[in-house]
């Protein structure tokens, strides 16, 4: 059984994407963005709006090799495919794009972007813990609001950076809640819906609206909750899906796990719930240092070490009572690579056990993925 209010989340970003241009001719500020560790509160508190960039489908992969390599991350290539043939309507009305340095890939990709649309690129350190990387990225956000502020033409008060976080925070109250809802057995939303709710954060530009709709999946969940219901018959293999960031159009390796008869409780990575984790502590006396300090917890594989992925992953498992955990990695993502070893024996150690899927865009693989998938599931019963 499917909540009848996950409908509005299936046409977000067709709507997103039909009305950008209307909102830049009523001169409403687009901030683009690829990556987590953007400070979004910094553009709503500029009187901006950030928004998500194309980077998951495998069409314009082809226009992306003609200056990356082949043997590039799909979804730098993808990215950066979309940015030189105009394909992405978010891209061509941003004001500027917020990039960052969590890969060497994206490092490059964003020295090629920089080239025809204006650009900010924070530094990201290579560790989250110490005085010295807190410095540091406190240092990298206060130089992108500056620059945010100039490009803009704005000030950011506190006061306007205070009611960014009270928003931003609220609506991360509010996906937690509704990922809460796959606690239970049988588990409420679908990995497919939920990627869909969270996808729709990013491209929904009246944050009311969304809150409103997302507010009535998580009644309309309680409900089927009390009724025993889900969507899927109770007792279904429950799968924990972690790794790289996936979206909208690169997601076959999460419909073939819900296909191949198993539950995606919940969907750790960057396009899931990482980005909702933590929220910014308002009653911190300097706000752009909360507001650093919540994204520099982000437990991305760039970090070194990642302990924090470890401890989230081995939490989440006990708590929406996963049976086992699929990691997926891009072919040329080394980070998410090595770390996939990390993970499988810290997971070994608390009896999870850990598949690893490697791919790319492609569709060429998803039989060899299918076979491995059903494998995995049917171990995880026996």
């Amino acid at each position: 059984m499917r909540a009848e209010s996950l409908a509005w989340f299936d046409q977000a970003m067709p709507r997103a994407s039909a009305e950008v241009a209307g909102l830049k001719a009523k001169n409403v500020k687009i901030v683009g963005f690829y990556c987590v560790f953007a400070p979004q509160e910094l553009v709503l508190a500029a009187g901006g709006f950030p928004v998500a960039l194309c980077a998951t489908k495998e069409e314009p992969i082809a226009d992306g090799e003609k200056d990356l390599p082949r043997n590039f991350c799909a979804l730098i290539k993808s990215s950066y495919g979309f940015a030189i043939t105009d394909k992405c309507p978010f891209f061509v009305n941003a004001e500027f794009i917020i990039g960052e340095t969590t890969c060497d890939g994206k490092k490059k990709m964003f020295e090629l972007m920089s080239t025809f649309k204006p650009t900010i690129v924070l530094e990201v350190p290579q560790g989250a813990n110490g005085k010295a990387q807190d410095e540091y990225w406190f240092s990298e956000v206060q130089r992108c609001k500056s620059e945010i502020e100039q490009r803009l033409g704005v000030t950011i008060t506190t006061d306007s950076l205070k009611a960014a976080i009270n928003r931003m925070n609220e609506q991360r109250r509010l996906i937690r809640e509704a990922a809460d809802l796959n606690r239970a057995d049988p588990p409420v939303i679908s990995g497919l819906d939920l990627l869909k709710v969270t996808w729709a954060r990013n491209f929904t530009y009246d944050p009311e609206e969304f809150n409103t709709h997302l507010k009535a999946v998580i009644e309309e969940g309680k409900k089927m909750q009390a009724d025993g219901v889900g969507a899927f018959p109770k007792g279904t293999p429950r799968i924990i899906v972690t790794g790289v960031p996936t979206g909208l159009g690169s997601e076959k390796v999460l419909k073939i796990i819900e296909e191949s008869g198993a539950a995606i409780v919940y969907i750790e990575n960057c396009a899931g719930m990482k980005q909702y984790l933590h929220d910014v502590d308002v009653n911190e006396p300097d706000l752009v240092r909360a507001v650093a300090r919540k994204y520099l917890k982000t437990p991305c594989s760039c970090m070194s070490p990642n302990t924090e992925r470890m401890d989230i992953l081995a939490r989440v498992a006990d708590e929406y009572h996963a049976d086992g955990i699929v990691d997926v990695t891009w072919i040329g993502c080394h980070t998410y690579n090595v770390e996939s070893r990390i993970l499988t024996k810290a997971m070994k150690e608390k009896g999870i056990p850990v598949m690893q899927i490697e791919t790319d865009y492609s569709q060429a693989d998803t039989e060899q993925i299918r076979t491995r998938v059903e494998a995995f599931i049917d171990m995880i019963r026996t």
